[in-house]
């Protein structure tokens, strides 16, 4: 889940048939991190020698029909269609704080830690960005708190600390038209763990056991549905499943409900709780995920020629984004604009990005033109970054095809230092872009010891540097092709 052009755990997936489980069933297996021919762009319709495919044809001559750019365009004055960020809130490996979680990335410190949730002694993956010591104090009551899934837990909390940033606590709200006010934090995976409990009481006790929040505390739209519940928000509320391209993808939809005039706020982003034996177990079965075990802190290496696959992380990222207008009327304080963003499809293959790489190249450039902005405004790009062989590199071709002169654009790997937090990824990573561009401190890319030489734009190796955002993307691509782009810049009035 961790894609570039329809890769989702960003690894260049490659399907060999092997035989598998006692009855020798044959099944498609990942093969793992093995990278697409130099990863270079191969032309058209190539495809890697040896693999087969299970439902796509090869990668298909098309057409992108993107306008080119001549000159900067002008950025949108409507202030019922300007987006702006009003508040943010999150859980991470760093904790709930976002000052405390910016300063650790800058300082370059390793959230990655090992697995101590369950005993993962006997797996072949033993770490990950585990978070610890977790409160919903003053959140969540006592009894909800004990039968909500992690998942669940996480985004309610990031939820509602975005409202406190916002200044649109439940005082403020009572006063509010929270017709007008909407949820869409998505999940790539839900409600994992309720998910496997029940299934194992079904098999172990029988279908009298199962709990009856079984199915609604599993199921992908909870995130958004209990936080409108808790907060009495009545707009448009649902979540979207995208894998790994999922927060983006509710941070787009958001917007556009606001620029249709149907909300005048929507509380969006994403939030995933995998680290179970059930989620660890299943990506080490894809062998998308880092083996490092004897040194799991350095295992998270984008672009680095040593990495050997992503590592799992968890929490929410949540933003309140808000029409300009709404914001002005009530005073809102405003760290940020949302420009515009794109998502588009490779159309492809579950798993292998495009060979082509014209998926990830049209949605950064769909999203420039939504944003309305040119390729030459855009400074710095908070990569999808997974450290798996095929997508760093695939993704960095992109980011070339699209920005011809790469010498003044910064690029660095959040998730190098909290893994990669699957659907919760992009609104973790968002939060981190708007930092940068509040601070002016780009944090590092950590574990940057041996870089590929393809990889010539700068990716802030090791050290945060000091840059001024004009104008920053933020990339989330998932399994089934999913590809996610959006844009931010300071906030000019």
């Amino acid at each position: 889940m961790a894609g570039i052009a329809g890769a989702a755990c960003s690894s260049n997936v490659l399907f060999r048939s092997i035989e598998v489980g006692n009855n020798g069933a044959s099944l498609a297996q990942y093969s793992g991190l093995r990278p697409v021919e130099n990863m270079q762009m191969a032309p058209t319709g190539s495809k890697p020698s040896g693999s087969i495919s299970t439902s796509a044809p090869k990668s298909r001559t098309t057409r992108a029909m993107v306008s080119q750019t001549v000159s900067a365009p002008k950025r949108e004055k409507d202030p019922k269609k300007r987006i702006v960020i009003t508040g943010m809130g999150l859980v991470s490996v760093f904790g709930s704080d976002i000052d405390t979680f910016y300063n650790k990335l800058l300082e370059g410190e390793s959230g990655i830690s090992v697995i101590d949730r369950f005993d993962a002694s006997s797996f072949s993956v033993r770490f990950a960005g585990q978070i610890r010591d977790f409160s919903s104090k003053g959140y969540i009551d006592g009894k909800n708190d004990r039968r909500l899934d992690d998942c669940w837990r996480y985004s309610l909390v990031a939820g509602k600390k975005a409202l406190e940033d916002a200044n649109l606590g439940s005082e403020v709200l009572e006063n509010m038209d929270r017709t007008r006010i909407g949820v869409l934090v998505g999940t790539g995976m839900g409600g994992l763990t309720a998910f496997s409990n029940g299934v194992e009481s079904l098999v172990q006790k029988g279908y009298k056991k199962i709990s009856p929040f079984f199915i609604p505390y599993s199921i992908t739209n909870m995130g958004s549905a209990l936080l409108a519940i808790d907060t009495g928000l009545m707009g448009p509320t649902y979540s979207i499943s995208t894998a790994c391209a999922t927060a983006n993808y509710c941070f787009y939809s958001a917007a556009n409900h606001i620029r249709r005039g149907e909300a005048d706020i929507m509380v969006a982003g994403g939030t995933e709780a995998a680290i179970i034996p059930t989620g660890v177990g299943g990506f080490i079965a894809c062998r998308a995920l880092s083996q490092r075990n004897e040194d799991p802190k350095k295992a998270s290496r984008p672009w680095d020629k040593d990495r050997d696959g992503f590592v799992m992380g968890e929490g929410s990222g949540v933003l309140i984004m808000e029409s300009l207008e709404h914001a002005m009327k009530r005073g809102a304080n405003i760290v940020a604009e949302y420009l515009g963003g794109a998502v588009t499809c490779d159309a492809h293959h579950m798993t292998d990005p495009r060979s082509d790489g014209l998926g990830v190249s049209t949605c950064i450039t769909k999203s420039m033109e939504d944003a309305r902005i040119s390729p030459e405004e855009v400074n710095y790009v908070n990569a999808h970054a997974t450290s798996t062989l095929a997508g760093d590199l695939a993704e960095v071709n992109a980011i070339k095809k699209v920005f011809k002169n790469t010498s003044e654009i910064k690029m660095n790997g959040t998730k190098s230092m909290i893994g990669h937090g699957l659907g919760a990824a992009g609104g973790l990573e968002a939060i981190a872009t708007i930092k940068a561009i509040n601070t002016g401190w780009l944090h590092p890319s950590i574990n940057q010891d041996n870089i590929e030489p393809g990889v010539t734009i700068d990716t802030v190796p090791n050290v945060k540097k000091r840059h001024e955002v004009n104008v920053g993307i933020s990339n989330s691509f998932g399994f089934g092709g999913h590809n996610s782009v959006v844009v931010f810049a300071p906030f000019t009035p």
